[in-house]
């Protein structure tokens, strides 16, 4: 007999969410084991010094003795600024942590580390939304004052612990619409009828046949 599964239970919509900005840079990661365990990630793989992604693994083990006060856990964040993806007019890279719940107190954060700014929290609605995009896109980006083309938002759902991501350009094409917009069509002029090829006046055309049977 077939295993039953069950139906999920639907989350209710009308829920708290956290609406946070969208760092345009490489996922990055730190893990701390209760062993004492001390790992560097990238979005799919841990990463060392000899095998790096932008530079993150170097950086972690070099604040190592500061990355270890985030307590044991495997802590997401992004890495970003100079060098990488839009760049944000940094002279350097940063670590931003995207927990803003556990790392809402500047005092329990490492000083190498920041977290992601929240623009927006409250009961979830397309408004609220649109209205944080609309900040960014008018005002630039909170992450990187005086950066006026900031990414997007990042909203998570609390009842659904779920997380959506909203861009302010190419967001209906999907991921990458932005950095390759399409060809726009470039009207070609009439053919000149004069050149290339045979002219009207000289067919038919009664010489040999230099086709191959």
């Amino acid at each position: 007999m077939m295993e039953f599964e069950g139906f999920p239970k639907i989350r209710r919509l009308s829920r708290s969410c956290i609406i946070t900005e969208k760092l345009d840079g490489t996922n990055a990661s730190v893990y701390i084991g209760e062993d004492g365990a001390f790992l560097a990630g990238s979005r799919n793989r841990w990463i060392t010094p000899d095998d790096d992604n932008y530079g993150f693994a170097r950086w972690a083990h070099e604040h190592r003795e500061e990355l270890m006060m985030l307590g044991h856990g495997h802590h997401f964040g992004e890495w970003w600024g100079a060098g990488i993806q839009r760049g944000y007019g940094l002279a350097e890279k940063r670590f931003s942590l995207f927990n803003t719940q556990r790392w809402s107190d500047p005092a329990a954060l490492p000083t190498c580390c920041h977290v992601v700014p929240v623009l927006a929290s409250g009961m979830f609605s397309s408004s609220l939304v649109i209205e944080s995009l609309l900040r960014l896109a008018l005002e630039g980006s909170v992450a990187a004052q005086g950066f006026m083309d900031p990414e997007g938002v990042i909203i998570y759902h609390e009842a659904s612990q779920t997380l959506f991501k909203k861009t302010i350009k190419g967001d209906a094409e999907g991921k990458h619409a932005e950095a390759h917009p399409p060809k726009p069509k470039v009207a070609r002029p009439p053919k000149d009828p004069s050149k290339g090829g045979r002219r009207i006046e000289q067919l038919p055309y009664d010489g040999p046949d230099r086709r191959r049977s």
